[in-house]
């Protein structure tokens, strides 16, 4: 569970925003949260050799 926690605050958020009609702000979090997580996906595996 504790995995999820940064997924559902982040879905959260953009619930919110978007109840708010604050959708331009919603898409900035949205795009801002899989920039993020695509980053940390390939990042190790530009860092130096590989092992094994």
């Amino acid at each position: 569970m504790k995995g999820f926690l940064p997924w559902l605050t982040v879905l959260a958020v953009v619930l919110l925003l978007s109840a708010l009609r604050l959708r331009p702000l919603a898409t900035v979090v949205s795009l801002g949260w899989l920039a993020w997580c695509i980053w940390t996906w390939f990042r190790p595996a530009r860092r130096g050799p590989r092992s094994g």
